[in-house]
Formats: C-alpha cells, structure tokens, sequence
C-alpha cells in the first residue's frame, strides 16, 4: 500500500519536467481533489491510482520529450494519450494526459478547461476548483460524484 502511494506521488511530481519546460499544465482528476480537500482536512484526504494531467494539444510533443527525460514511457490506448512507469506497465497506473479546451466524449455539455485556471499547491499546479467542479459535474461517474460529496463534506463547495 505505502508503494502504491509513494508511485502516485512520484508521478506528481513527474509534473516537475513540465514546469523546467516552462510548459503549462495542471493537475485534474482525483489528485486535484486530493490537494484541494488536504488545504482543509488531510486526513479526509482519497487516494488515487492515476495522475490527470490536462496541457493544450499544441504542447504535447514538448510534454512528451520531458516526459520521456523524466523516465517514463509513452502509450497510446484508444485514442488516450498516457505516461507509464515502464513500458509493460498498467495503464491504470500511469500519467493521463487530458487535452484542455477539448471534449472528452461526443454529446459533453462542456469542454475541458484551459490550462490558465490554476492554483500552486507546492509540489505542482493543480486546477482551480471551480473548472475542477465543472470537470467533475460534466464527467459525472461514481468516483466524480464522490469527489463532489468530498469537496461539499468540507465546505470548499455547496450542494448547489
């Protein structure tokens, strides 16, 4: 379990070859969840699998080189772009990447935000919550709606 979570947060901080590149980005996703509940309450803090990293489309060769530099090692898996410890790892545990200003499904009522909304959280940018919000309220599955509770639970955001 302690490896599990320390290969998360040593993927976190792969987002650290995006910044010595003067690339924007922003941590989505789970982790962005986990970093805006921790500025409350770290004990109410979820653990997650996989990194959501959201860059414009027109950043993805140069995200990819410092990727890459970084050691990990890019697959393509029905059309999703992702970032992986090893080249025979899970796809489950890797970095996504999420394209900003772009639909993940056809028939979304919203567009990924742009990668300009962000907050420092130290050890990466993480998105704003309200995009974040926005993010989590268009994706709607089960784990979207628990992060929602989440951030309701501890008073970063109302049920409304």
């Amino acid at each position: 379990m302690e490896n599990a979570v320390e290969n998360v947060r040593r993927r976190l901080l792969a987002a650290h070859a995006l910044a010595a590149r003067n690339l924007p980005y922003a941590v989505v996703g789970g982790n962005a969840v986990a970093a805006w509940v921790a500025t409350i309450d770290e004990a109410a803090v979820r653990n997650t699998r996989d990194v959501g990293i959201l860059i414009r489309r027109a950043d993805f060769a140069a995200a990819k080189a410092a990727l890459e530099a970084a050691g990990l090692h890019h697959r393509s898996v029905a059309g999703v772009d992702m970032f992986l410890d090893s080249p025979d790892a899970r796809a489950r545990s890797a970095i996504h990447i999420i394209y900003a200003n772009e639909f993940v499904r056809p028939g979304e009522p919203a567009a990924n935000p742009d990668v300009t909304d962000t907050i420092d959280m130290r050890s990466f940018r993480a998105i704003n919550l309200q995009p974040l919000v926005r993010i989590k309220l268009t994706a709607f599955l089960d784990k979207d709606r628990t992060h929602l509770r989440d951030l309701i639970d501890l008073g970063l955001i109302d049920a409304s």
